[in-house]
């Protein structure tokens, strides 16, 4: 099975590992502070807090920013659970904003969702490709709202040469294992340029205690557990200095995927911007409408053919829990989206053998279903 996504580990990588392994420090060493500042450097922003998931991550970025009940945080549906979720875990509510055909936050149904509830804006670049940051900054400017952006899938993209996450109040990157680097399976960051929101999130990531003086000290927070250790840092470090490489063998494979596809009858790619750079955590289609109906078909086929398709994502508001809080909910281009939506393997591990093999099976496979519908 080619998988849509998989970590890269080769011997530097497990070298790291074990010489963090044979050291005096486990965790709460100095590989998570040198982890930091490759990320600061990478990104050029001044503060960067990892923690053992971008969950964490999530889950503090909005307890920094002061969230509570009564507070709302306008984000996308088109999502993993985890940037609604930890909303919820603060005791305010997510408000969700219809999506547009590439799958990010349609910036022009925003401000109707605004009132005098609304704390911060929680966009995803999806799949890497970035949001409109520019005009979304702007109504975080008019309105007074927290931009909280959620760049689980961008650690290495680009707008105009400026890497993605640094025009934030906040952003969120993640180290799970079919991102681009890994720290051991699980990770993520928050980065920010701002001081008290960093020694915020800082404070929530270790039970809320500060050091005093030898070992006295103070907890003047209840906080939580979500460090990152130095073993899972040590690989995180060992795996960005690959970064660029592990991106520009998926930019390869998404572009000869953009030349082969060019003109099918069967389906769209999302088209990325000349001024943009995607990390292409996801390669996604959009099914032709007439081909909706065939889609777990279409799913099913691929998976015996080996090719581990996934799709991204069954909007939040349709699951069981989120109907039971907020009752039924139909968002019209994202239930539209989710219905054509496929993600197919784009990543560093595939070779132009494997991306020759996914193309010219998904054609085949929907040319079949084209002739059963005619």
């Amino acid at each position: 099975m080619i998988p849509y996504s998989r970590q890269s580990i080769n011997e530097e990588d497990i070298n790291a590992v074990i010489e963090t392994l044979k050291g005096d420090y486990l965790t709460g060493g100095k590989k998570v502070e040198d982890f930091e500042s490759a990320l600061c450097e990478y990104l050029g922003v001044k503060y960067a807090c990892v923690m053992n998931s971008a969950t964490s991550a999530l889950h503090i970025a909005y307890k920094s920013i002061g969230l509570k009940e009564d507070d709302e945080v306008i984000t996308t549906p088109i999502t993993f659970a985890a940037t609604a979720n930890t909303v919820l875990m603060t005791g305010a509510t997510p408000i969700f904003c219809d999506v547009k055909s590439d799958g990010n936050i349609n910036e022009e149904k925003i401000e109707a969702l605004i009132n005098k509830n609304t704390k911060a804006l929680a966009p995803v670049d999806f799949g890497g490709n970035p949001i409109n940051i520019d005009k979304i900054k702007e109504i975080c400017k008019k309105h007074q709202l927290y931009l909280i952006q959620d760049c689980s899938h961008a650690l290495g993209s680009e707008i105009d040469g400026k890497k993605v996450g640094s025009e934030a109040d906040i952003a969120i990157f993640s180290f799970h294992a079919i991102k681009p680097i890994t720290t051991c399976g699980e990770g993520g960051a928050i980065v920010t340029n701002n001081k008290e929101l960093y020694e915020k999130s800082k404070l929530f990531r270790s039970h809320g205690i500060i050091k005093k003086q030898v070992w006295n000290s103070d907890m003047i927070e209840l906080g939580y557990n979500y460090r990152l250790n130095d073993v899972a840092c040590a690989l995180g470090l060992s795996q960005l200095k690959r970064l660029n490489t592990f991106i520009e063998k998926r930019a390869a494979i998404a572009a000869y995927y953009d030349e082969k596809f060019q003109k099918n009858p069967y389906f769209s790619p999302i088209k990325i911007p000349l001024h943009v750079k995607s990390a292409y955590h996801l390669y996604p289609i959009l099914l032709d409408r007439s081909l909706w109906c065939a889609k777990e078909d279409i799913f099913i086929e691929l998976q015996k053919k080996g090719i581990g398709v996934q799709v991204h994502y069954k909007p939040t508001y349709q699951f069981s829990y989120y109907k039971n809080l907020f009752g039924e909910m139909k968002l019209q281009n994202t239930e539209e989206f989710y219905k054509a939506e496929l993600s197919i393997p784009c990543h560093q591990e595939m070779n132009m053998e494997h991306a020759k093999y996914i193309a010219d099976t998904l054609l085949e496979i929907l040319e079949k279903h084209k002739r059963c519908k005619t």
